[in-house]
């Protein structure tokens, strides 16, 4: 990544904590960011996974024989993967897949 992609990532990033600091303050807003944060996580651990291996979305549907359409649900957090679409997604990426309780 060239230092201007990189530098309009963090800035990117530091306008959305900042955002989400703003929206968090009215209480409705709280509520259902914590009734849907484990969606959420589950999402942006997929979108993380899948731009650090360097696949669109459509790359990465080919390697599971799915279709984009499927991969855009579950990165906006529109359906939650089952934990055999998890291990498969792991399998395609070549990474592990855990899950933690806290």
């Amino acid at each position: 990544m060239i230092l201007s992609q990189y530098c309009d990532k963090l800035t990117t990033e530091m306008n959305w904590k900042k955002h989400r600091l703003e929206l968090l303050k009215d209480p409705q807003v709280r509520k259902a960011w914590e009734e849907n944060r484990l969606e959420y996580e589950i999402a942006r651990a997929i979108i993380k996974a899948r731009i650090e291996k360097g696949l669109t979305q459509g790359q990465l549907a080919k390697k599971l024989k799915t279709r984009q359409s499927v991969i855009s649900r579950f990165e906006n957090a529109g359906t939650v993967p089952s934990i055999s679409f998890l291990k498969r997604l792991a399998q395609a990426l070549d990474l592990n897949l855990s899950v933690q309780f806290k």
